[in-house]
């Protein structure tokens, strides 16, 4: 693989109140990915675990022993295919603290390398069910740099701010949402920042809000057939004329735009400037 690009599959699954179910079939689609030799596969909010108030309606409910287990099961299997994958799952505390929801990294090694826990819950979760995380994930393969996020804070354009700050190619966004403004809001972030952006949804949601790659012009340039538990595989290539521009050109100059040294010696000591009340 060169420099340049960079294999990367989207799962678009069903999501069940059963983990050992969930955890078959991200294993299924794990293999499905690997022969496609992409290098990561991204999987929805929730996809091991099930999401709250959809499978899980009350934390006593949970095998959290089964979940580590598949959680386990699904970092050997990684290891096996030689795939990362990011993937939805809850995280348990020490209780009485409530669990994170977060996304697992696991590489191809089969080890877990990293979580990112959500930052700006819902109103809904941070009041009944989860502990809000702390900071942004990143990591790189094979040159690549990654960041993740998900659902709602599609709705804060600052975390992906962020990740332009932080010299990522591509927001991993995985949510538990059928809201097609999120569709729309996630090609504005790729746009605005430069960056690919993958968005994750389940099966259920995925006929208003199919899973698919947003290039670094704003536009999808892959998805998943909505209403299908399937995969898209899309290689990311930073020399494609359609996004060459917008990741040499108008992401470098938007930074320094942003910095405002360039408008620095450009601004002017004009009374017809500093007077705003006259035409």
């Amino acid at each position: 693989m060169s420099g340049s690009t960079f294999k990367l599959a989207i799962a678009q699954t069903e999501i069940t109140p059963d983990v050992r179910r969930n955890g078959r079939q991200m294993r299924r689609f794990m293999a499905r990915a690997a022969r496609r030799e992409a290098r990561l596969i991204q999987f929805p909010e929730g996809a091991l675990s099930g999401y709250v108030k959809a499978q899980i309606k009350d934390w006593s409910n949970v095998d959290w022993t089964a979940l580590r287990e598949e959680l386990e099961k699904t970092a050997d299997e990684a290891g096996k295919l030689g795939i990362w994958v990011v993937f939805g799952s809850n995280h348990r505390l020490t209780p009485p603290n409530r669990p994170h929801n977060s996304m697992y990294i696991v590489s191809d090694e089969g080890r877990l390398v990293g979580r990112y826990d959500k930052r700006l819950c819902s109103n809904t979760e941070i009041t009944d069910w989860y502990s809000p995380g702390t900071e942004a994930t990143e990591f790189s393969i094979d040159g690549f740099r990654f960041g993740c996020a998900l659902c709602i804070e599609v709705h804060f354009p600052e975390l992906f701010a962020e990740y332009e700050r932080r010299g990522v190619d591509c927001v991993l966004f995985s949510a538990y949402a059928k809201d097609t403004i999120f569709g729309v809001t996630a090609q504005a972030h790729a746009a605005v920042n430069a960056y690919w952006l993958s968005l994750s949804t389940p099966t259920a949601c995925s006929r208003d809000l199919p899973s698919g790659v947003v290039a670094p012009n704003g536009r999808f340039v892959a998805r998943c057939r909505p209403g299908r538990s399937t995969l898209v595989v899309h290689e990311l290539d930073r020399s494609n004329p359609d996004v060459e521009m917008a990741i040499t050109k108008a992401r470098p100059w938007r930074s320094a735009a942003r910095a405002g040294h360039i408008y620095e010696a450009k601004r002017v000591q004009d009374s017809r400037s500093a007077n705003r009340l006259e035409f």
